[in-house]
């Protein structure tokens, strides 16, 4: 029987194990820009996955995933140890790693909101000047209506 809330616990409790290991127990300097996003266990409680995602050195430079995925995959092993030690689980599940895309989608739509918005506004300016075609009421009328 799958326990839905248990994985769940056991999701977050990993993520934050994860996160604590690579900010203070990985020695890494490939890691120091991965930020833990999330993590999901399967139902059986054997799999985890964990999402991260990695910002550049300022704000010009390029992340490099390459490297942040290199590192987290030599470290994998050593994070799994850490995990085990610190859940009380019977099994501790094998982790996975996965690059978090939500922000980058995140940001492309707002970016296309902020276009809309900005379209919105141009035409509600064009709509303030504008007269409507033809004559005030449109609907034809019969000539009975009209005597």
């Amino acid at each position: 029987m799958v326990d839905h809330a248990r994985a769940a616990r056991l999701a977050k409790r990993i993520q934050e194990i994860v996160a604590s290991a690579i900010e203070l127990q990985i020695k890494d300097r490939r890691l120091e820009m991965v930020t833990v996003t999330d993590a999901r266990v399967t139902g059986d409680l054997h799999d985890a996955t964990v999402f991260y995602t990695v910002r550049g050195h300022d704000i010009t430079a390029e992340p490099d995933y390459d490297q942040a995925a290199e590192a987290l995959k030599r470290a994998k092993g050593q994070l799994r140890k850490i995990v085990g030690d610190q859940l009380s689980v019977r099994f501790t599940p094998t982790l996975t790693f996965e690059l978090d895309t939500v922000p980058e989608a995140s940001a492309h739509m707002e970016e296309l909101l902020a276009r809309a918005r900005a379209r919105d506004k141009e035409l509600a300016k064009l709509k303030e000047n504008a007269q409507p075609a033809g004559e005030a009421n449109p609907y034809k009328k019969s000539d009975e209506d009209e005597a």
